[in-house]
């Protein structure tokens, strides 16, 4: 499905739908809720396991989410975790928002199909797949990693749209073929990671229109940018921001404006994985702005997400906000690559683990909590 052009402009775009959901190839159809049966039943045995109630804190909270995503309980431990990494650049990486070169994108795709990159050596901690896939890389790829791709980088979004219209949708179609061809292959559990010089100019632009922030509540160091790059950053959003408010109410448009086709991708992954029933954990900055958007393009979609980690960039507080979402970890990491989802896989399959193996009061013989500590809440009761 290459639609590769080299020369796109964003263009003036053309009348659409007003809430954008109903263009070919946009509709996604009904978000299923989790099993509330697995859910209450998660609970119950929570309570009935060798341990005083709740005295396992989120590890029991996360135990019940899985169980209410697998419609089972107890959970199973995930057997093909799948990293998706979506690996883009952004015009506006040109007016100096980046401590890198853009080059560094093409490069960094090289490391992650050799296998050294960070994500890589944590997937292999957590025993998780790694897939990279081209979707705006300014420069040749790997044929193998290029079949999606939409184009080569993006519009300047402080002056023009990300994206033309086409593209955008093209960039949400190829993110649901890629959720469901993950899916297809047998994961049960996805993580979307980004990878791309300049990308959380464009996720701050997404997150501030949606939360209707201003540019200096969202805009972080990024790569590691001084001052001054600092404050060409906020104007670059600023700039955006004009233009993304007045399609703030319509997902595919939003995207076009201000996002890329590697964060147009996401959108239609995430959306897609809550479609076929597959739990995701959230990475950081970037997948969240891509998360925010896949729920206004299927209303619902958040309850199969979980946040992996609370990204130090400051629009990252405002994506866990604005879905409702608990990090799992908080370990003041702001690199990308789907890292901080992976650090917080072994967390989650060690919840999985205590839910399904640990033994109830009646297995072991053990004389149950008395009806004092039976009639207090538990963490896990929280649990969505």
């Amino acid at each position: 499905m290459s639609t590769v052009s080299d020369s796109q402009p964003g263009g003036t775009p053309s009348a659409e739908p007003a809430d954008g959901t109903d263009r070919p190839g946009v509709d996604f159809g009904v978000v299923r809720p989790p099993d509330e049966q697995a859910h209450r039943q998660a609970v119950a045995r929570h309570a009935g396991l060798t341990k005083p109630a709740g005295s396992l804190g989120r590890l029991e909270e996360i135990g019940v989410w899985v169980s209410a995503r697998q419609g089972t309980c107890p959970p199973r431990p995930f057997d093909r975790p799948r990293v998706v990494v979506f690996a883009g650049d952004h015009g506006i990486a040109t007016n100096g928002v980046s401590a890198y070169p853009s080059e560094v994108t093409a490069q960094m795709v090289d490391n992650i199909l050799a296998g050294g990159a960070a994500v890589n050596a944590l997937a292999a901690n957590a025993g998780a797949g790694v897939r990279v896939v081209d979707m705006a890389v300014d420069g040749e790829t790997n044929r193998t990693v290029a079949a999606y791709k939409i184009r080569r980088s993006s519009g300047s979004l402080d002056v023009e749209d990300a994206l033309t219209e086409q593209q955008a949708l093209d960039a949400v179609t190829a993110g649901r073929a890629l959720a469901d061809e993950e899916v297809d292959s047998g994961a049960d559990l996805l993580i979307a990671g980004d990878m791309g010089i300049g990308n959380t100019t464009p996720a701050a632009t997404l997150i501030a229109a949606l939360t209707e922030s201003e540019p200096v509540a969202v805009v972080g160091r990024g790569t590691g940018i001084d001052d001054s790059a600092w404050m060409r950053k906020t104007a670059a959003i600023r700039d955006a921001l004009r233009r993304a408010r007045k399609v703030v109410h319509d997902p595919v448009a939003l995207l076009r404006t201000a996002a890329g086709a590697d964060l147009a991708a996401m959108s239609g992954f995430l959306a897609q994985a809550a479609v076929r029933r597959t739990p995701v954990i959230l990475d950081g900055v970037v997948v969240g702005a891509a998360a925010m958007v896949a729920e206004e393009l299927v209303p619902g979609a958040a309850r199969w997400w979980m946040a992996g980690h609370r990204s130090v960039e400051p629009g990252a507080a405002l994506v866990l906000e604005h879905l409702d979402l608990r990090p799992v970890l908080d370990l003041e990491m702001r690199l990308g690559e789907g890292s901080g989802a992976v650090a917080a896989l072994p967390v989650v399959n060690a919840a999985i683990r205590v839910l399904g193996e640990m033994a109830t009061f009646a297995e072991a013989g053990i004389e149950g909590p008395t009806e004092s500590e039976t009639t207090g809440s538990s963490p896990a009761d929280a649990a969505d």
